[in-house]
C-alpha cells in the first residue's frame, strides 16, 4: 500500500482529489492543509514525512490568489517557492516521488502556436515568477520530480472563473468577457484523475521515475478563449444572460495575463499513456453536478 500525501487539501484539486481517493481504497491518503501541514514550514514537513513513510507527494497547495500577488510578493514566495522546495527535499531525504502543479502563466511569450515543454519561458507577474521559481526549486532538490503545467483550473468549489460566471448569471442580463486571451479550461476534476493516473503508472513501474521526471504539460484539448468558455458555460447551463466579448484593455487587473496559453499535452501523452477528454465534455461533467453546488 502507497502512502500518498495531498497538501492543499481544501483546494480545488484538493478536494477533487479527495473525491478521487473514493475510489481508491487500496492506497492510504494523508490530506492535509496549512493548519494540519505548513509546506512553508521546512521543520514541520520534515516531521511530516519522517511520521508516516511517504511513498508520494501531490503538492495541490500555494499561493494563487493572482491579482493579490503583485501586492504580496513575500507570501507568494513563501508559498509557491519554500514551500514546494521544502516538499521536495523531504522527498528526496525519504525517497518519494513528487507531483508538483505548476502553471501556463510560465510561457507568457508572443508565440501562437502550443507550447511545449521545452519552449522558453517568460513569467511576467509576481505570481508566474513565484511559481516558475518554485518549478526549479522542486527539480533542484528532488531528482523525481514530476511538474504538471496546468491552466484555467475551474471546478464548482472555491474562486475561479466558472463559479464567478454561474454567480454573475444569477444577478445580471449582461456579461461582458474577454475575447482576445486564449488557452484551455481545464476541470479540476480531470487533473485529480491525471495525476493519480501518474502515480498509478509510476507505482506500478509502467513509467520509471528515474528515467521520465520533469516537467509535463496538461490542460484537455481544444482551444476557447474566456469569452468562448462564457458563452460554453450559460448556454449548458440554459441561462439565457447575454455575453459581450470585449478586449483585454477593456478589463485592467493588476497582474498582466498570458495572451495566449494554449499547451502541446503530447509528451504526458505519450510517456503515460494519458487518454485526455475535450475541455467541453468536461464542462459538461462538471456541470451534471451544479444542483448541488455548495
Amino acid at each position: 500500500m502507497a502512502n500518498i500525501l495531498i497538501t492543499g487539501a481544501g483546494g480545488q484539486v484538493g478536494i477533487a482529489l479527495q473525491a478521487q481517493a473514493q475510489r481508491r481504497p487500496d492506497w492510504n491518503f494523508l490530506f492535509t492543509d496549512k493548519q494540519v501541514l505548513d509546506i512553508t514550514d521546512a521543520v514541520a514537513v520534515e516531521a511530516f514525512f519522517e511520521a508516516n513513510s511517504i511513498n508520494f507527494c501531490i503538492n495541490a497547495a500555494g499561493y494563487t490568489l493572482v491579482d493579490q500577488a503583485e501586492s504580496a510578493p513575500q507570501l507568494a514566495s513563501a508559498g509557491n517557492i519554500d514551500g514546494p522546495g521544502n516538499l521536495a527535499i523531504a522527498c528526496a531525504k525519504h525517497h518519494a516521488i513528487f507531483l508538483h502543479i505548476s502553471t501556463d502563466y510560465v510561457y507568457h511569450s508572443l508565440q501562437n502556436t502550443p507550447y511545449e515543454e521545452e519552449d522558453p519561458v517568460m513569467p511576467q507577474s509576481v505570481y508566474a515568477r513565484t511559481k516558475w521559481e518554485g518549478e526549479q526549486a522542486a527539480l533542484r532538490h528532488c531528482p523525481q520530480t514530476f511538474i504538471v503545467r496546468a491552466s484555467w483550473i475551474y471546478s464548482l468549489h472555491g474562486h475561479n472563473f466558472l463559479r464567478t460566471m454561474l454567480r454573475l448569471g444569477q444577478e445580471r442580463s449582461q456579461v461582458k468577457v474577454v475575447y482576445d486571451q486564449v488557452g484551455t479550461p481545464t476541470c479540476a476534476s480531470d487533473l485529480a484523475d491525471t495525476l493519480l493516473f501518474m502515480v498509478h503508472a509510476l507505482h506500478t513501474g509502467a513509467v520509471s521515475a528515474e528515467k521520465s521526471s520533469g516537467i509535463f504539460n496538461y490542460s484537455p484539448e481544444g482551444v476557447a478563449s474566456w469569452y468562448d468558455f462564457a458563452l460554453a458555460i450559460f448556454e449548458k447551463t440554459g441561462n439565457p444572460i447575454e455575453v459581450v466579448p470585449i478586449r483585454t484593455i477593456e478589463y485592467p487587473t493588476p497582474t498582466v495575463r498570458p495572451p495566449y496559453s494554449v499547451m502541446c499535452k503530447e509528451k504526458i501523452k505519450s510517456v503515460f499513456n494519458l487518454p485526455i477528454p475535450h475541455w467541453r465534455d468536461s464542462l459538461d461533467r462538471c456541470l451534471a453536478q451544479y444542483p448541488q453546488l455548495p
